[in-house]
């Protein structure tokens, strides 16, 4: 079959050579290099449409009903419709024929079906807008002092220069919000016009009331004399710049962990610097139209405001508060008074008057609690028989020691006298420390003898040596291992 090029190499040949030699260096027959200096068209342009069908339309007598079906329904798969029609006409589909459908419905789609969501393409002006976004980042396999590290970073981007920067921080809340944007605008030097943002579903649902968030957020946007839009729901698109950053971020922070050799790091601000550092050097290449946004923004408020929401809640009885609809202790005393808890983005504090009493870390979701024995030790020492079926009991099992510890004491000497031994030991970590008895614990358990709380007492006595046994281990002589692998000779 002659091809496009041979047909544009013979007629370039033609005007030198005769047209023997030209169709032989061509690669042609002579009588087929005539027809194509006759015809002046190449090949691809002389083939013929294929408009016939070679084998019978096997949806032709069941295609009205596909096209009523989809005139009703225009997103039904193919695939469901084969599926209905071998279920209507049983032996008469088989599955081969599944991509005869989906090209006759392509075909539908394109020339009777319903018109398709145009996405009109946008002109980024300077200093006008910016996006933002969370994005989760557990895939990383970050950790910190070798543990597990799941977090999100908030996500900023100018969409004029695609200069970006980020805030590392735990869940989707206003707090975390109010945090990445405030740092991101201070690192900028500047306010664009414009914030978009997505829905913002699970920051307003981390939060009792949507007015209460609502409230917040525009409080926020007004210090910083800003707009705010958001994209309609299940149509990201909208927020299309941050969204592609995600992913190109994401990436370039696998690839810099790849080089650095480990993905663990001491402290959780050594993480946001390595972060910072790798935005610096995306950011490099933007400087030209980063300078052009810069000269357009607005100037920046006097001050920040305080990434800080605070509630009045009462202590209850059980030495209690409730912040954000999870519980949290506090110490007893505390009891009946009115406090303050400001919620920031990692921590929960405690204020009665101008005084912080507690500091706390926070919970993430809804429905959860956090019990500090040290608060009510006290008291439960004074009553042991609130502690079976208290409603928060395994919240006072501080390690996986304690908890053995407890069921060892119950074995030993019953339910009810094993729960006042476990409620001495507990109160002996509160005084005592909780390091320092748990290794105590674990020597006593070990030992399989009379398991008591005065034991565990006397073990931690001021002063008393440590209860943990010190194994030296003699060096090792690299030489032993040159000899078993030289025999007798030497090593080299």
């Amino acid at each position: 079959m002659v091809s496009d090029r041979q047909v544009k190499r013979l007629w370039r040949l033609v005007q030198k050579l005769s047209v023997e030699a030209a169709a032989a260096k061509s690669g042609m027959d002579s009588k087929t290099a005539r027809k194509y200096l006759r015809d002046r068209r190449l090949p691809s342009e002389m083939q013929q449409k294929h408009t016939w069908r070679t084998r019978p339309d096997p949806f032709a007598e069941t295609w009205e009903e596909i096209r009523q079906l989809l005139a009703g329904e225009p997103e039904l798969q193919p695939k469901t419709l084969f599926e209905h029609l071998q279920r209507t006409y049983p032996g008469r589909f088989p599955d081969g024929q599944v991509r005869t459908l989906r090209r006759r419905i392509k075909y539908w789609r394109a020339t009777e079906g319903p018109p398709r969501e145009v996405f009109f393409a946008q002109e980024h002006r300077p200093g006008a807008l910016c996006q933002s976004d969370f994005t989760h980042c557990r895939d990383l396999g970050v950790t910190v002092n070798g543990q597990s590290f799941p977090h999100l970073i908030y996500h900023f981007v100018m969409t004029y220069s695609n200069w970006e920067t980020g805030t590392v921080c735990y869940s989707e809340s206003f707090e975390s919000l109010s945090e990445g944007l405030q740092n991101a605008l201070w690192e900028l030097g500047g306010v664009p016009l414009d914030h978009r943002t997505d829905r913002l579903s699970a920051a307003v649902n981390n939060l009792v009331d949507t007015r209460e968030f609502t409230r917040a957020y525009e409080g926020l946007l007004r210090h910083y004399r800003m707009d705010g839009q958001k994209t309609q729901a299940g149509h990201a698109n909208e927020n299309g710049d941050v969204e592609q950053r995600h992913y190109r971020f994401k990436n370039a922070v696998d690839q810099a962990l790849m080089l650095r050799g480990s993905r663990d790091f001491g402290t959780v601000a050594a993480y946001q610097a390595f972060l910072q550092r790798l935005f610096k050097g995306l950011n490099a290449g933007r400087h030209e139209r980063f300078l052009e946004e810069v000269s357009r923004l607005q100037p920046l408020p006097e001050y920040r405001l305080e990434s800080v929401r605070r509630e009045r809640v009462r202590v209850s009885l059980g030495s209690l508060v409730t912040v954000t609809r999870n519980t949290y202790s506090v110490h007893s005393r505390l009891i009946g008074e009115t406090v303050e808890a400001r919620v920031l983005p990692d921590t929960v504090e405690i204020w009665y008057g101008d005084r912080k009493v507690e500091e706390l870390p926070r919970l993430r979701g809804r429905s959860k609690h956090r019990i500090d024995y040290r608060h009510i030790i006290d008291w439960l020492v004074r009553k042991p028989g609130a502690f079976e079926h208290y409603r928060y009991r395994e919240d006072l099992f501080p390690t996986s020691w304690f908890r053995l510890a407890y069921d060892a004491l119950r074995e030993e000497h019953g339910p009810k006298r094993g729960g006042k031994e476990y409620l001495q030991v507990l109160a002996l970590a509160a005084k005592r420390g909780e390091s320092m008895v748990e290794d105590a614990v674990r020597v006593l358990l070990g030992r399989r003898d009379s398991f008591r709380a005065d034991a565990v007492a006397h073990l931690t006595e001021p002063g008393a040596p440590s209860p943990l046994t010190t194994v030296e281990v003699a060096p090792v002589s690299l030489a032993v291992f040159d000899e078993l692998l030289c025999g007798e000779g030497a090593a080299a």
